[in-house]
């Protein structure tokens, strides 16, 4: 029952029974993201993928949609497999375009550069070996012949994304290896030097190694031991059509690709918001009382709810901003945080504490101001239907999980739904969460200034502008990749990309660094300009939105035009590219002094004469570490 978890994708509600005539009705990019939101069957994905096919034929407006064309090579055949991807990816708001070669055709693809992929420009490529497309040959016992079997193994595949790299230059998702169901020596296989499982089980380990700035692994191992490898691996299928795994689970494949996709754009999610009656606890705090409600050891229910905190808990510890929303009076909902001996998570854990008699959907909205975050980071967790319908209906871009009636399969369902999924994990990353409760303190103390001001003043402000380098790189990366809101134009660079803006001197960067009373906010701001004789041109330009009305966008102007000068330019060019969550920047040029000297559909381009620029009086000190 529990592998009917990723079988269903049982996180998702289930299609409506219209499903069909919706999807081919349907003519906006919107219809389609919203539509791949259900637990759909690969059929259900194939008719989204097929009417995705055809709205781009024909022109049709698919915005927001993000436009993401990838490339596809296996020893397996994968047309089945393609249109499912093509079908998920628009859950994550992705149209994505993939281009496949034939079957069984990986090192003729890696090796040769007239291929399917030659000339184009793919984000990724993911490579999907399974173990019966690797030179693995088993030699029970002998540990010398075993460890050169893996070398031989690793080195073919360190050989082909290597190639494929340098023939595209694309990134590379490398699918690790699901090992087989058959084991000839039974429990003691694993353990044996030179067996099939001891070599898929040491050549993973190898795998991992590849993880490099434009190498990512999928972990079809761990998915194919969550659902259980005799479910996993179908043999009348593999021998009739070299279908890599059974097909039931094509869905759970495509969704667990399109999550790295989705994170490598910066679509993961970063804050849980936590219903609390029959959620965290058993019970009802109201009715029940401190001592009614049911968390901790010794009892099934309270153990359930037990793990779910836990779970949450961990969560926070990566990075991940923990807040509540619930029904309830607020004192009484605290008394369990601050009083109950079994709870786990404790006042300080939550972010934003709402809990008061507002429906969830106006709580989450002031969760998501208060964060300055977007809602499509938020996860809301509650276990009551309607609730979670009234969420779906007015917030869409919250993810709600369907949560099953046993609370001992909670947190199994919030975790199998990948929301969170990442592809790397930094200090910055770990510190994440603090760094927006620090951010809520100094709200506070903004509420309690007589004046703006003043405020800014008492924080003690410190700007740390610091160029490139290999040390924030991964953390630069990920701020391009996930900052939407205040992003001037949007643009997405890869860690190959960075590190090549990095060593060009034609280049001017910044990561920008924020430290004030409070705390360490950590990298807020990333900058690129492109050094022309007369005039800079400020590529990318984005900020964290914890620092908005903080005056740093002045600064970091400061920072910019004081180089620019000393470089010899006589002006900036900044370019604004609308999109649909970036609208708080349009008027971010103007309000610095800049003019406004084209526009079109697509962009704004503005101007700043150096020689008319005077330098603010800012309440934020600029630091330079070279």
């Amino acid at each position: 029952m529990t592998n009917n978890i990723y079988e269903h994708l049982s996180w998702l509600p289930e299609a409506a029974t219209d499903f069909s005539r919706s999807v081919s009705t349907s003519t906006t990019g919107i219809e389609l993201r919203e539509l791949a939101k259900f637990a759909l069957d690969e059929n259900q994905l194939s008719k989204l993928s097929n009417r995705l096919f055809y709205l781009r034929s024909n022109k049709f407006d698919l915005a927001p949609l993000t436009l993401v064309h990838i490339g596809l090579v296996s020893n397996t055949t994968t047309k089945l497999i393609a249109s499912a991807l093509i079908g998920s990816a628009l859950r994550f708001g992705i149209s994505l375009t993939i281009e496949q070669t034939e079957y069984n055709q990986v090192a003729q693809t890696a090796f040769s550069t007239e291929t399917i992929f030659a000339g184009k420009s793919l984000s990724a490529i993911l490579v999907a070996i399974d173990y019966r497309g690797l030179p693995l040959t088993p030699t029970p016992g002998n540990r010398v012949a075993a460890d050169q079997n893996i070398r031989d193994c690793f080195a073919y595949v360190s050989s082909v994304i290597q190639s494929l790299r340098t023939n595209t230059g694309a990134q590379i998702i490398l699918q690790n290896i699901a090992p087989p169901v058959e084991t000839p020596f039974g429990s003691y296989e694993g353990r044996l030097p030179g067996t099939l499982s001891w070599l898929v089980a040491h050549l993973n380990s190898e795998l991992d190694c590849l993880i490099s700035d434009d190498t990512f692994i999928l972990d079809v191992a761990g998915l194919a031991s969550n659902v259980g490898l005799t479910n996993w691996h179908d043999p009348t299928l593999w021998n009739i059509g070299k279908l890599p795994f059974a097909q039931r689970y094509t869905p759970i494949y495509a969704d667990y690709v399109c999550r790295v996709l989705a994170s490598k754009l910066g679509k993961s999610r970063r804050c849980l918001i936590m219903d609390l009656d029959n959620t965290l606890w058993g019970g009802v705090i109201g009715d029940d009382g401190l001592n009614g409600i049911l968390i901790g050891n010794g009892d099934p229910t309270a153990e359930a709810h037990l793990h779910v905190q836990r779970t949450a808990l961990e969560l926070h510890d990566r990075g991940i901003v923990l807040a509540v929303s619930s029904k309830n009076e607020d004192a009484t909902a605290r008394i369990p945080f601050q009083e109950h001996p079994d709870m786990l998570l404790r006042e300080h854990h939550i972010a934003v504490f709402q809990a008061n008699w507002s429906d969830k959907a106006s709580n989450i909205r002031v969760i998501a101001e208060s964060l300055s975050l977007g809602l499509e980071s938020m996860v809301f967790l509650d276990d009551n239907p309607a609730e979670r319908m009234q969420v779906r209906k007015e917030l869409p871009d919250v993810a709600v999980p369907e949560l099953p009636e046993d609370p001992a399969l909670f947190a199994r369902t919030l975790i199998a739904a990948g929301y969170f999924e990442a592809i790397a994990f930094s200090e910055e990353d770990h510190n994440r969460a603090s760094y927006y409760q620090d951010n809520i303190k100094r709200v506070q103390i903004l509420n309690q200034s007589s004046d703006m001001v003043t405020y800014l003043k008492s924080l003690e402000m410190k700007m740390i502008c610091t160029p490139f380098d290999a040390t924030g790189r991964a953390r630069i990366v990920q701020l391009i990749s996930k900052s939407n809101q205040f992003n001037l134009t949007t643009k997405r660079y890869s860690e190959v990309d960075i590190k090549n803006i990095e060593e060009d001197s034609n280049y001017f960067t910044r990561q920008i660094r924020l430290t004030d009373a409070l705390g360490d906010n950590g990298m807020i701001s990333v900058i690129i300009c492109k050094k022309n004789a007369a005039a800079w041109e400020i590529d990318t330009w984005l900020m964290s939105c914890r620092v908005l009305g903080r005056r740093i966008e002045e600064a970091a102007l400061l920072d910019m035009v004081s180089n620019a000068k000393k470089s010899g330019a006589i002006k900036l060019i900044g370019t604004y590219c609308p999109t649909a969550r970036n609208i708080i920047v349009k008027s971010h040029y103007s309000k610095l002094g800049f003019t406004k000297i084209s526009c079109d559909h697509i962009s704004e381009t503005w101007e700043l004469d150096i020689a008319q620029y005077t330098p603010p009086e800012l309440p934020v000190s600029l630091k330079y570490a070279i």
